[in-house]
């Protein structure tokens, strides 16, 4: 276990004489807004693993933060994003130069949900054992079943990097996974969310019945709520669970006595009363949120609605037929508002790789220079 500055730098002064390295990390995520964050793995090829202990190292990872800036060295991580953010945080520094296998996995014949037990058992012939799935990593010492389990996740990573990499190549697509792999150095995806576009993520049936000043409120307490559980580094619920929000945005309290009254207990008065009544005055003042009513379906919806299946169709069948997971194409909810928005949304929506794989004949498609047929083989449509 790396648990010192010295064994960490000489650690990381390796890494970076190496073309990749495999990272991964092992957190806990149960009453805390941010992931606490309790190992970090660092493969350097075969067996040659190690783990470094982030508890001891708090605060002292600037040697890891070098070696995720250094641009010669590819980062290589499975199913990335989360990792990345919390390697971000955990060192102070934005990594460049990442590669995710999952992300990959699906422009070369496997999904793009494919597990990490999947992809080695694809590249290297070996099942991995997952059953410390759910240990807590925050506990010192870990016992050897934790320790093994958390070795495992690098210690193939590079085997499935390689594998994939060799079949990107083989199919043409070297250049496709690199694009890819860009949205990892873009710095918006280590940037705090907005918290104004925290009510998207509320769960509470009624919502839809809210007039438009309610809809303010509750815009603006789910934004004070996602503020104070960052800084109290406390989960959204243990600050005020949703079905709180949506009482408070329905009945918009004015007093502390209103807020007891929809059953906050004392202590949440006590310690939020002045922000959730400032944040109710604000969304009160508000401009009113826009509130769309949905009436029965008519014509147009119905020609809407033939158009998304035509186009999902034609998407599907186009991925299938060149072993493309689709969802890395384009969602369900992304071709619908291209379908929606129209032919000229296509290039926006579908650049580089994309549009010359799909995105030019779905334009064509919804201007209606390019007709389609169903393929007698497989039943998909197809252009011509």
């Amino acid at each position: 276990m790396i648990d010192t500055t010295d064994r960490l730098e000489a650690l990381c002064d390796r890494a970076r004489t190496l073309p990749a390295v495999a990272l991964d990390t092992e957190f806990v995520w149960e009453r805390s807004y941010y992931p606490g964050l309790g190992l970090i793995q660092v493969g350097l090829g075969g067996d040659d693993v190690h783990l470094i202990d982030t508890i001891a190292l708090e605060g002292q990872m600037g040697a890891l933060g070098e070696v995720l800036a250094d641009p010669s060295v590819v980062k290589v991580l499975h199913d990335a994003t989360q990792d990345l953010q919390i390697l971000a945080r955990a060192t102070g520094t934005l990594p460049v130069n990442s590669f995710d296998t999952q992300r990959a996995a699906g422009l070369v014949g496997q999904t793009a949900t494919a597990s990490l037990q999947d992809l080695v058992e694809w590249a290297v012939g070996i099942r991995l054992d997952k059953g410390e799935t759910r240990s807590n990593w925050l506990k010192r010492p870990l016992t050897d079943s934790q320790a093994r389990y958390a070795e495992d996740d690098v210690r193939y990573l590079l085997d499935v990097y390689q594998k994939l990499r060799d079949e990107a190549q083989a199919r043409g697509r070297a250049e496709w996974v690199d694009a890819e792999m860009e949205r990892y150095d873009d710095p918006s995806l280590f940037e705090e969310s907005d918290p104004n576009d925290a009510v998207d993520r509320l769960k509470v049936r009624g919502i839809g019945r809210m007039s438009g000043r309610q809809r303010a409120v509750l815009r603006a307490v789910a934004a004070w709520r996602e503020v104070e559980a960052r800084q109290l580094d406390r989960t959204r619920r243990m600050v005020l669970p949703d079905e709180a929000l949506a009482a408070i945005a329905d009945r918009m309290p004015e007093t502390a006595d209103d807020l007891r009254r929809l059953r906050l207990t004392d202590r949440q008065v006590a310690r939020y009363a002045d922000g959730l009544l400032d944040a109710v005055q604000a969304g009160a003042e508000a401009e009113p949120e826009r509130v769309q009513r949905r009436g029965r379906p008519g014509p147009e919806d119905e020609k809407r609605a033939a158009r998304l299946l035509v186009a999902q169709g034609f998407l599907a069948g186009r991925c299938e037929r060149e072993d493309i997971d689709s969802a890395l194409v384009a969602t369900k909810a992304q071709l619908a508002a291209i379908v929606e928005a129209g032919p000229d949304a296509v290039a926006d929506a579908f650049p580089g790789w994309r549009y010359d794989f799909v995105g030019r004949d779905l334009e064509g498609l919804l201007r209606g220079t390019v007709a389609v047929r169903l393929d007698a083989g497989d039943g998909w449509p197809v252009a011509g």
